[in-house]
């Protein structure tokens, strides 16, 4: 049932967005390491601003997540060719959700093996299918879907994995439970780059209904002992340690309100309301407040 509360939620965030901006090209984080970075204005026509990125190698490329459909993965291949000719060798998907996945089959067209952690695949075979026939209650339109066809991981891994590039080495990690069962970060660490996928959330109130508050926290904790210099968030700006403790901050006082409020009143909007008065700032996508708060802490109220 949650997964159709959602839809609702994205229907009127989608109606609300009368300009929609796509990100132009990939950003240049470090030597061999690209990226989408710091689109706004989410929306479905934009992959509600997921980060995509690559690493490059001797031998090929490696990319983090697919966005949110054919057309968007397409997109992505074209700014890929811009900067290496290179074969596409692995596509890495660090959680299960749409704008992150929908665009797997694309690469996997150009021969690449899609790596997740397996708790990752199980989601995707359990939820995948069921998303994309409600595409539309996403704010998806069949224009924006079309050839958009599910492709699952072919490998798993449960705790660590590392995939050598050429002369370009990447560490897969999964340090258990967060955004959701399968949550995985990418280090690319002689380039000190993390890629989190929605681990964190820079600037953005995060979705939280599928999350594990505790082990996102322990999460983030591990992220702060990493020697990075640079970020990639899942949705956001380039980042540093500083949005990593921001982002712990907000999901504890987030958890802490929410628990506290939704036993005082059974009106989403009005604790959402309340909610917006205490919480961190974030800038972008206030529309989530509510939502997390229906999935997560006031079902069936």
């Amino acid at each position: 049932m949650k997964r159709f509360v959602v839809l609702s939620f994205l229907i009127m965030f989608a109606m609300s967005c009368h300009t929609v901006f796509a990100q132009e090209g990939l950003m240049k984080i470090a030597e061999n390491v690209y990226s989408y970075v710091g689109v706004k204005n989410a929306g479905p026509a934009n992959s509600f601003a997921a980060n995509a990125g690559i690493v490059v190698g001797k031998d090929g490329i490696a990319v983090i997540d697919t966005l949110i459909s054919a057309k968007e993965a397409q997109r992505f291949i074209r700014d890929i060719r811009k900067i290496s000719d290179k074969p596409i060798r692995y596509v890495v998907d660090t959680h299960h959700h749409l704008d992150h996945t929908f665009g797997n089959e694309e690469f996997s067209k150009l021969g690449a093996v899609i790596v997740s952690q397996e708790e990752c695949r199980k989601n995707m075979l359990k939820y995948s299918e069921e998303t994309q026939k409600n595409a539309r209650n996403y704010g998806l339109t069949p224009e924006q879907t079309e050839g958009t066809k599910i492709a699952y991981p072919t490998i798993t891994f449960t705790d660590r994995m590392s995939i050598d590039l050429g002369n370009q080495e990447i560490e897969l990690i999964y340090v258990g439970p967060s955004h959701t069962g399968g949550s995985i970060m990418v280090l690319v660490p002689d380039r000190k780059v993390l890629f989190t996928g929605d681990i964190l959330f820079t600037d953005f109130h995060p979705f939280l209904a599928d999350g594990d508050i505790p082990g996102w926290v322990r999460n983030l904790d591990y992220i702060a002992t990493l020697d990075v210099d640079r970020i990639v968030p899942g949705h956001g700006p380039i980042s540093g340690k500083k949005d990593i403790a921001e982002m712990k901050n907000y999901l504890i006082a987030f958890d802490e309100k929410a628990r506290e409020l939704s036993t005082k009143s059974s009106d989403v909007a009005a604790v959402a309301a309340e909610m917006k008065k205490t919480l961190p700032a974030r800038a972008q996508a206030d529309w989530m407040i509510p939502n997390n708060l229906q999935l997560k802490y006031m079902k069936g109220k």
